[in-house]
């Protein structure tokens, strides 16, 4: 059973200001004291990295469709234990649903599943007494739902305040707090910059999350939000757990696992760390960016689906890890890359030389792919055994070519395959949630354990190298032609899932 007060901060769609609303809310609750525990509905690492930031302690995932319906209260229980309040980031809209699921993977859905109060976030700088219609349609559209109030963002001046005030007294709805239209002015950092100012803990970012939470926590009634979450009743579930903590064998060495992130965060789900150290590693943070080494003893690596593509020319730029990445992998230790990951185990990448891992070419192209994919396991491997069927998720702009190895990672759909298996290679740019399969990480744990590679000595890092290493994937049989190198936007990539 959990107690915790909580809420979640919605909107009728995206655009409204609820990812600062929500950040506001956690950094404003910190700053007088609160112990505050923040999550984000949905796939997305960026908004769960700042709310992380503004709460002060890992910034967490709640996605049915990664995990599972059944894991999302003790998902939540978990990352929110001890804390005085939780606040969940919904995603777009209160009723929709990134894949189209809104009975099962809506902000409504999970705040019913979490039986937690809603407030919702109002744009109101083009509205009058409509705002009325508005909430009341929301409100009785789900009679489940408990919408506890609204905050109203955009606000032009007092007597549009008054008006927008009595339009909600009419039909009794709370007015929790009153934005005006340069309130929320301290933009985040832009998002093509993704989780790095957070894992980085740059000026930036904390200081546009104070802003925030000075903006937010002066123009709510933080009393009466508190009170409305404390109104949220016992969630009857268990807290979900990495495992029993693995202490190894007697008297030997726990397996060293790399996980890529900078010095604040990790660019994977929280819990990924958390299974890999119940599952027996003793988990070694290395910053693709600054590190020029893996860690001492690394047996395996992993390379999470957060690290953003924008800094592509940073990745590169880091010759000495580059050649200690390639090393590790031709050793035949265990490397598990997600998302860009892929793009940094390739050959090159828009011309950059890359880590040189397999032998492929990545390029950005000008529209993103995004969507869950249910995907199929063509090959045993750490990540799961043939065959298995696992959902996970994609947003990119930069393909490889070809998409696929001689042995791919993933199939699905009509059969098309992604991603590559070489050695004890898996590289993909679908990033699944440990949480969901958490048997990766004892798979993972094992194969480190199995055969440790010596360590890497210093004389096989190339100081300067003036390109990646020699590729280390063969190259596409006839079977998997290449795509050539000016495909135009969206070839190779999954066209019923691209967007501008």
């Amino acid at each position: 059973m959990t107690a915790v007060p909580r809420l979640v901060v919605s909107a009728p769609s995206s655009g409204h200001g609820k990812t600062a609303v929500a950040v506001g809310l956690l950094a404003a609750c910190a700053a007088r004291g609160i112990t505050v525990a923040g999550f984000k509905i949905g796939p997305d690492y960026t908004d769960a990295a700042y709310l992380g930031l503004a709460a002060r302690r890992p910034g967490r995932n709640l996605d049915p469709q990664l995990v599972g319906a059944e894991r999302i209260g003790p998902l939540f229980a978990h990352g929110s234990a001890g804390a005085d309040l939780a606040v969940i980031k919904g995603t777009m809209g209160l009723f929709d649903s990134l894949a189209g699921r809104a009975e099962t993977d809506s902000t409504a859905t999970v705040a019913a599943a979490l039986r937690a109060p809603v407030i919702l976030v109002l744009d109101v700088s083009a509205m009058g007494q409509s705002v009325a219609a508005v909430v009341h349609g929301f409100r009785a559209y789900d009679e489940v739902l408990s919408l506890g109030g609204v905050i109203l963002n955009k606000v032009a001046s007092d007597r549009h305040e008054q008006l927008l005030r009595e339009a909600l007294d009419d039909i009794g709805t709370p007015v929790l707090g009153v934005l005006r239209r340069r309130d929320l002015a301290a933009a985040l950092p832009s998002r093509q910059h993704g989780v790095m100012p957070v894992a980085h803990r740059s000026i930036e970012a904390s200081r546009a999350v104070r802003r925030l939470g000075e903006s937010v926590g002066a123009a709510v009634d933080l009393d009466r939000i508190l009170a409305l979450a404390r109104s949220a009743p016992q969630l009857p579930v268990e807290p979900w757990s990495s495992g029993e903590s693995d202490p190894g064998e007697p008297g030997g060495r726990r397996p060293v696992v790399a996980v890529a992130g900078g010095p604040a965060m990790p660019y994977a789900y929280a819990e990924t760390a958390e299974l890999l150290a119940a599952a027996g590693a003793t988990v070694a943070p290395v910053d693709p960016l600054r590190d020029e080494a893996l860690p001492e003893g690394t047996d395996a690596l992993v390379i999470g689906g957060a690290l953003p593509e924008s800094y592509a020319e940073e990745l590169s730029a880091n010759r000495r890890l580059c050649a200690a990445v390639a090393e590790l992998a031709r050793s035949g230790a265990p490397v598990l890359a997600e998302g860009t990951g892929l793009l940094w185990l390739a050959r090159e990448f828009d011309g950059r030389p890359m880590c040189g891992v397999l032998d492929v070419t990545g390029v950005s192209m000008d529209q993103t792919v995004v969507g869950y994919r249910e995907a199929t396991a063509r090959a045993t491997t750490a990540v799961a055994q043939s065959g298995t069927r696992l959902v996970g998720y994609k947003q990119h702009r930069g393909v490889v070519i070809p998409r696929a190895g001689q042995t791919p990672a993933w199939s699905w759909g009509s059969g098309a395959a992604e991603g590559f298996v070489w050695r004890r290679v898996h590289a993909s740019q679908l990033a699944l949630h440990w949480a969901g399969v958490p048997g990766i990480a004892r798979r993972l744990v094992a194969a480190a354990a199995v055969a440790l590679p010596a360590p890497v000595p210093p004389s096989a890092v190339a100081p300067t190298a003036p390109s990646a290493p020699a590729p280390l994937e063969p190259a596409p049989t006839p079977s998997t032609p290449a795509v050539p190198a000016q495909a135009p936007p969206g070839r190779g990539a999954d066209a019923e899932d691209v967007e501008a």
